[in-house]
């Protein structure tokens, strides 16, 4: 009888740089894991890689002025709104850096309390207490006469602070607007870069809908300046900061990888394992309010065996109704009967009300971004087993 379910293994490799071959770089660390692990190889088995050494190995990377000349073709003037970024210093300043370069004038626009995946931006508790209400317009001055002391308790700064100094230092000029209504700036200008992720379509519709000039920074850097990187798909948006100067882009070739890690490891091993490329987890700090996904998407790029959602029945439910009267061995034994004998879809059944309605990548892909973090611990691949296993499984 099998006393363990899902195992999940942080898998160290060496240092990745550009024009590493990545593909080998996974499989041999995965071989070497086996050999000191003792683990064997089994069908459905999962290998993700994070997209950040996707990136890096294909050498997918923009300068702040490849962002600068592509934001002058598009505007002009060279005076624009910039709607809605979120405010991480890892994920946006470099993108503002940018901007400010090529622009002379920004009037940025920002959602209160907070920005799109919930960093602070103000005290909720003064907001409260003011004479503004979440549908209120807030000017700089206003601000910063009302929240302007907010200082953030993990970084321990004031973003907004922060992004004034870094466009005044590029010789831009900037006004700061706090509102919860994308329509605002359209009071101000109208060229608008819109920069929120998961509303992005949605944002970039309305405004056009509104006779504005109107970019997505996932239009932004959709094809090369010169010589640099891009990504077809997203743009700018999922760029992580690499130096002063420097981004690294969501990666572009991850298809070609996961396909390319499975033919491999099915020639190695004679198992069929899926392989994913993973982002940001889909998942919120309760206690720092932050929704961790500022990626696009939590898996870019995946093999086909992890299309899907999940197809399970809740054991609570099963247990303490259909088989109410049963205990220890008994129930077990007519638990694992009924799983193996549920519907192929289960959609809508009351059998499945408390299982988690997402989709298989964003499930794994969180998983993956918990074992392997965001810091020091070597561990950009990760290997798990048993993940399509259930109690009926011995």
């Amino acid at each position: 009888m099998r006393n363990v379910g899902t195992v999940v293994r942080g898998i160290r490799t060496p240092i990745i740089k550009e024009n590493d071959d990545l593909a080998s770089i996974v499989i041999d660390s995965l071989m070497a894991a086996k050999e000191s692990e003792g683990f064997k190889f089994k069908d459905r088995d999962i290998v993700a890689i994070t997209e950040a050494v996707v990136g890096i190995s294909e050498g997918n990377y923009v300068t702040v002025d490849d962002i600068a000349e592509d934001l002058q073709e598009k505007f002009p003037s060279k005076k624009i709104g910039v709607v809605n970024p979120i405010l991480s210093r890892n994920r946006f300043s470099i993108v503002l850096k940018g901007i400010a370069r090529g622009m002379d004038k920004i009037t940025l626009l920002t959602s209160f309390p907070s920005d799109e995946v919930g960093n602070g931006i103000l005290d909720e508790s003064i907001l409260d207490e003011s004479e503004f209400n979440l549908a209120s317009v807030i000017s700089e001055k206003e601000y910063y006469e009302t929240f302007g002391s907010w200082i953030h308790p993990f970084t321990g700064i004031n973003m907004i602070d922060f992004y004034k100094e870094l466009i005044e230092s590029e010789d831009c000029e900037v006004e700061f607007v706090f509102s919860n209504d994308i329509k605002t700036i359209l009071d101000y200008t109208n060229d608008v870069l819109t920069c929120d992720i998961h509303t992005r379509e949605k944002s970039t519709k309305l405004l056009k809908e509104k006779g504005a000039n109107v970019y997505g920074l996932h239009e932004i850097l959709t094809e090369p300046v010169g010589d640099s990187g891009y990504n077809p798909d997203y743009g700018l948006l999922g760029s992580n900061k690499a130096t002063e100067e420097k981004l690294k882009l969501f990666p572009k070739t991850g298809d070609e990888l996961v396909m390319e890690v499975q033919k491999r490891l099915m020639d190695l091993t004679g198992k069929q394992i899926e392989v994913m490329v993973y982002g940001d987890g889909a998942f919120k700090d309760p206690v720092g309010h932050i929704w961790e996904l500022a990626d696009p998407v939590v898996s870019p790029a995946h093999t086909p065996g992890l299309v899907g959602t999940p197809n399970e029945i809740k054991l609570k439910y099963v247990s303490d109704n259909k088989f109410a009267d049963l205990k220890g061995d008994e129930l077990k034994e007519a638990i694992k009967e009924e799983i193996k004998n549920k519907d192929k879809d289960l959609t809508g059944q009351m059998i499945t009300e408390g299982t988690t309605p997402r989709v298989l990548t964003d499930l794994i892909g969180s998983l993956c971004d918990l074992t392997s973090g965001s810091g020091d611990k070597g561990t950009p691949v990760i290997f798990i087993q048993g993940y399509f296993d259930n109690l009926a499984n011995d």
